[in-house]
């Protein structure tokens, strides 16, 4: 029983952000009609406002909403960039925050250059470390490899978990600092202040939330061996 407790709570501590996050999102989905535009419109608005000289706004995939640095890409997943919703307009705000922290060049922004890439390398290390478990263990027989791989596997997903967390300054000012002052001019009204305030502290914690929800991944292949 105990063991099962603590197996609930882990899984909790796991998926618990990750659900929050999509929770919060699709709470605030609804269509609004009084909004004044889409989240690509906004978007569209804010870098001819602030004046992002070359950035461009882009519809993609599903649940994909970004700023590309490289590219100056502003990307909105088709809820987003075509949605009239709270979620769709704070998580635009949220993307065109990243991108006047890049244009103008604010020492947060640094942030994700020093980690992101980082964290993505070894998410895909500790992935790859535990999915070549099943094999290695056939072909070596080592209960000892075995565990140390394993280990090796998480140690390494949880790694990923800390560098995203080492981002989240730069997240929560796109959110907090740039998005919601944003929003409060008057895209939105005062009394969807709070929900909107709801969607940009989701929009921070989507990549630690993706990242937790990762290493079940681990407990995933770990059950194969079994």
């Amino acid at each position: 029983m105990l063991y099962l407790i603590l197996l609930l709570l882990l899984m909790l501590a796991i998926y618990g952000p990750q659900i929050w996050v999509r929770h919060a999102i699709r709470k605030h989905g609804k269509t609004i009609a009084a909004l004044p535009g889409t989240g690509a419109e906004l978007a569209q608005h804010l870098v001819e406002r602030f004046e992002l000289d070359g950035v461009s706004i882009e519809r993609v995939g599903r649940d994909e909403n970004f700023y590309s640095p490289v590219n100056k890409v502003i990307g909105l997943s088709p809820d987003v960039y075509d949605g009239k919703s709270l979620s769709a307009v704070a998580i635009a705000a949220h993307e065109v925050g990243h991108a006047i922290q890049y244009i103008r060049g604010e020492p947060i922004s640094r942030l994700r250059g020093r980690y992101a890439g980082r964290a993505h390398l070894v998410q895909n290390v500790g992935i790859f470390i535990i999915a070549s478990v099943p094999l290695i263990g056939i072909v070596a027989r080592s209960p000892a490899l075995i565990v140390a791989l394993v280990g090796v596997g998480i140690v390494a997903m949880l790694a990923s978990v800390v560098f995203h967390a080492l981002i989240l300054p730069e997240e929560f000012d796109a959110s907090f600092n740039k998005a919601l002052p944003i929003l409060a001019e008057g895209y939105i009204t005062e009394d969807q202040l709070p929900a909107a305030r709801q969607v940009l502290k989701a929009a921070a914690l989507t990549y630690v939330a993706g990242a937790l929800s990762d290493i079940f991944s681990i407990w995933r292949w770990i059950a194969l061996l079994r």
